[in-house]
């Protein structure tokens, strides 16, 4: 008998409390609130190979609410990502667990972004989706062809980098990026309506994102709104009504599930709830393949796109841009050295306008002062997607940024020698 889209969502629920009540700290609501919602994306739209994590075409899923990361480490774990391990679920904040508090993009593959800050990994994937439609334009469909989908809560939508982030997608028409807004009108504190009065979609909509609505725990509605969201050209928010911590017969959409255990006592009432009769980290072997099976779609689609790439003719381009590294011939240290060298010093705000940053003028370069804020995001991001420009290149792979650093301090102490950057300068070059 075929695994419901329930019991499959149960799996997540069951990780996330556990887990958390383990380790006596995290957030378990979010994962069991937004767990059906994620269930339905990477059983039917999330395009992805567990096998690959690396692969250039696959979709960016970026947990833009990180403090419910157990939502994100169950997903990689039941699709058959080689880590997590349940072993390492079981140590879910725990010293040398790769299952931190938090996504870290360094400790998993499958996690494409480091998030927890409210806002950020919005703003990232609005950078990573610059990323896709620049490489598109370059490469074409055959190669590049992905979405970005975020899961965000309502501080995320909250925060003012989201604001300034969300403007700009609006403004490119970044339609392949989706956003699935967890909207179950609660706070670590309690309702939304204690600090916020604000109607969410008509601000989205004013700045020209597609909207829409669905019942976070109908599946099919879920769909639905899946479906109108990828048929959109613009960027779209679908605003997924749950209830956080649903599945708990007693703190099921209150803020004391937020952030905390749910406790041995409803932790038991829950398990009866749900019908699970397991003890912690253990899981019906139909679930388990279930899950599997839903990690496989993607095997199919990535061994089309290899042989695409194997005998495309910008092969070669394609994956040293891929892999960040430098055309043959340019040295960062050199350009940077050309920006500090006399007769002409160049300043650094002028210097950061002459950097190919993803948010670019009618003349091909920054206009200064303009979305400042968000650019490091923005920039970080289409390092983190890969294959963005030449110099962007330089903070990945063989050539990391910060080996430039020393350089870049320099040139900040030289245009003001109040930072007190020569000082770090000097450290750091010693060290290099």
């Amino acid at each position: 008998m075929p695994v419901t889209e329930k019991r499959l969502a149960d799996t997540i629920r069951v990780l996330a409390m556990d887990a958390v009540q383990a380790a006596n700290s995290g957030h378990p609501g979010m994962p069991m609130g937004m767990a059906d919602v994620a269930t339905v994306l990477f059983k039917d739209y999330l395009k992805f190979d567990p096998a690959d994590p690396q692969w250039a075409d696959r979709d960016r899923f970026v947990l833009s609410a990180g403090h419910g990361s157990m939502l994100i480490y169950a997903l990689l774990h039941l699709t058959g990502y080689a880590e997590p391990t349940m072993q390492d679920i079981a140590n879910f904040r725990q010293v040398d667990s790769p299952c931190a508090g938090h996504p870290e993009n360094f400790l998993l593959p499958g996690v494409e972004a480091t998030t927890g800050p409210l806002g950020q990994g919005l703003a990232m994937a609005v950078g990573m989706a610059m990323a896709e439609r620049h490489l598109n334009a370059n490469f074409g469909d055959e190669l590049v062809d992905h979405r970005t989908w975020v899961i965000a809560g309502d501080g995320c939508l909250m925060e003012g980098v989201n604001h300034e982030a969300i403007g700009l997608a609006g403004h490119l028409g970044l339609g392949r990026l989706n956003v699935l807004w967890d909207d179950n009108k609660i706070t670590i504190d309690g309702a939304v309506s204690m600090s916020s009065s604000e109607d969410v979609l008509a601000r989205y909509a004013a700045t020209g994102w597609h909207v829409t609505a669905c019942d976070g725990h109908d599946p099919a509605d879920v769909r639905r709104a899946m479906d109108e969201a990828v048929a959109d050209p613009r960027p779209s928010l679908i605003a997924c009504r749950t209830h956080i911590g649903h599945g708990s017969p007693n703190m099921a959409g209150s803020h004391k599930v937020h952030g905390a255990p749910l406790g041995a006592a409803e932790i038991a009432e829950t398990r009866k709830a749900l019908d699970w009769d397991l003890p912690p980290f253990e899981l019906p072997e139909d679930v388990k393949a279930a899950w599997l099976e839903i990690g496989q779609r993607g095997k199919a689609p990535r061994a089309q796109w290899q042989d695409r790439l194997a005998s495309h003719s910008s092969k070669v381009e394609f994956e040293r841009r891929m892999k960040g590294e430098l055309p043959a011939g340019f040295s960062l240290k050199s350009y940077l050295d050309g920006l500090i060298a006399e007769p002409k010093k160049v300043a650094t705000r002028k210097a950061s306008e002459m950097e190919p940053h993803p948010v670019q003028g009618p003349e091909g370069r920054l206009q200064p002062r303009r979305l400042f804020r968000p650019l490091c995001l923005l920039w970080h991001s289409r390092i983190r997607h890969g294959g963005g420009d030449e110099r962007h290149g330089a903070a990945r792979g063989r050539d990391p940024l910060w080996r430039h650093l020393p350089h870049l301090l320099r040139l900040c102490a030289q245009r003001d020698p109040h930072v007190g950057a020569a000082a770090a300068a000097r450290h750091l070059c010693a060290d290099a």
